[in-house]
């Protein structure tokens, strides 16, 4: 046994210290704004998303994860950066009206993380039928498309980190299946797939329609948040028109 503070006592398990959460021996105003710190440290220390399950190791038992990141967020308004769910957890990221800034300094929108990913706009409209239909096949995709969708392209898409194999179709030969990853999420600021835009109303309006898809007119809402305060660092090229070979 060691002393931890005054009147209390930190266990000792394999040569590593208890841990404590409750932190009971503080006030509660104390209490929270060490869980809050303990949060936003870690948050902040991560590379990739945190998730509510991580989170609930550092913090007390009846504290509400929820209400600690709308404190922090509270304190982060007017700064640079934010804290925003994505990917199944809550992640820093800058707010859009730095990019230029960002860019300017890096020659990126990714902190000079190198993490810019150049879609051509074939790879976003084929990304954008894999999000909404997944899991779909490549021959499916073909048909979707009225044209091949080629090996290379998928493969550009895995490359990214976008997609990746999802279970066999159940159709002649099994043919493998796509499916879109944590890694998508990320990059276009989801924080799950119920963030797309509503599909069925899409179809309604016409905007998920195969000749909409085909000129180029898609929905563009998942580069943003809900709260519209935070961008992905995707950048597309410029090659925003499909002509006969831009598929292949």
């Amino acid at each position: 046994m060691v002393e931890s503070a005054p009147g209390r006592r930190k266990k000792v398990q394999g040569g590593e210290g208890f841990f404590d959460r409750e932190l009971d021996h503080l006030p509660p105003e104390a209490r929270w704004r060490e869980w809050m710190n303990r949060v936003e440290a870690t948050i902040f220390a991560a590379s990739e998303p945190v998730t509510r399950e991580t989170l609930a190791r550092i913090v007390g038992k009846s504290c509400s994860i929820d209400l600690l990141i709308d404190d922090i967020r509270d304190e982060l308004r007017g700064r640079p950066y934010d804290l925003v769910a994505v990917a199944g957890g809550w992640k820093h990221l800058t707010r859009p009206a730095y990019a230029d800034a960002i860019r300017s300094a890096f020659g990126t929108a990714a902190g000079g993380s190198g993490r810019t990913v150049d879609l051509t706009q074939s790879e976003v409209l084929v990304l954008m039928c894999i999000a909404y239909f997944q899991p779909i096949t490549r021959a499916e995709l073909s048909s979707f498309f009225g044209k091949e969708i080629s090996r290379d392209l998928i493969g550009n898409l895995r490359s990214f980190g976008f997609i990746a194999s999802g279970p066999r179709a159940p159709q002649p030969g099994a043919p493998y299946t796509y499916v879109t990853t944590q890694g998508f999420l990320l990059e276009f600021g989801l924080e799950t797939l119920r963030d797309l835009p509503d599909r069925e109303a899409l179809e309604d309006a016409g905007l998920l329609s195969k000749e909409r898809l085909l000129a180029g007119d898609f929905p563009v809402a998942m580069t943003a948040s809900d709260d519209g305060e935070s961008e992905s660092a995707v950048v597309y090229s410029e090659d925003v028109r499909l002509d006969e070979a831009s598929l292949d």
